[in-house]
């Protein structure tokens, strides 16, 4: 019987990263609400000189609505992929990673910031989903689930 030597023993791997919990995440949402307000108050001011001030019908939505929505979405979605981390989660000190370890892929934000949080406002009831951060064990919501993501502390 041959004893392993040190390069052949399997390695124990750890996961030494501390997950941001329900509270952080959600400091860091309110910050960002407030970035992306505050560029949807810039950018649509003009809109009050259109149309004599008169709110711009497209279809079942406004044009301010469509605007500010865009600029929602991409603001979150941008931030992510390029820093892995909104504004928000820079200030708090937590970013969003693969559970692999990889870089983010398009396809993970686009599940992550796209079609999660555009089901967690379009139904109000799935807001209360979002509490699955606090009870599950690596802190994931369910965008983070099913992109299979996760919110750290940056080390």
């Amino acid at each position: 019987m041959s004893e392993l030597t040190a390069t052949e023993a399997p390695e124990l791997v750890t996961d030494t990263r501390k997950y941001a919990g329900f509270w952080m995440r959600f400091w860091a949402y309110l910050i960002d609400l407030i970035v992306v307000f505050s560029i949807n108050g810039i950018l649509l001011t003009p809109f009050k000189f259109i149309n004599d001030g008169e709110v711009v019908d497209v279809g079942y939505w406004t044009l301010t609505g469509i605007v500010a929505s865009i600029v929602f979405y991409l603001y979150f979605l941008l931030m992510t992929k390029k820093f892995s981390q909104t504004l928000g989660k820079m200030i708090l000190g937590i970013k969003v990673v693969r559970a692999d370890g990889e870089t983010l892929r398009w396809s993970d934000l686009i599940f992550r910031e796209v079609i999660g949080r555009f089901f967690h406002r379009a139904f109000d009831i799935l807001v209360l989903l979002y509490i699955v951060v606090a009870f599950s064990n690596e802190k994931q919501g369910i965008h983070d689930m099913v992109s299979n993501t996760r919110v750290v502390f940056v080390e």
